[in-house]
């Protein structure tokens, strides 16, 4: 019978880092106005769940989408820099 214990000390015997890195952080930041344009767009649809969308709220949807949409454009249009792993 085979014991498992070496093959875990195999296993575990590298840490886990639980802090992303600089260049993790550095994407975030890029990509933050994105970010933020997708959850007003999440806000704005999830106001719409329990009733039936006004035209208010179909106007903050429609423009929750073009906020998105051009946060898209501006991050895919970036050229300065290129990120290491294919992040954007």
């Amino acid at each position: 019978m085979k014991t498992i214990a070496a093959l875990q000390a195999i296993v575990t015997a590298t840490p886990i880092e639980g802090e992303p890195t600089t260049a993790e952080l550095d994407a975030i930041e890029q990509e933050m106005p994105l970010i933020s344009a997708e959850v007003a767009l999440l806000d704005a649809q999830i106001m719409t769940l329990d009733r039936p969308a006004s035209e208010l709220d179909e106007r903050r949807i429609r423009r929750a989408r073009r906020r998105v949409l051009t946060a898209r454009r501006e991050l895919a249009n970036r050229t300065d820099t290129v990120l290491p792993g294919g992040a954007a």
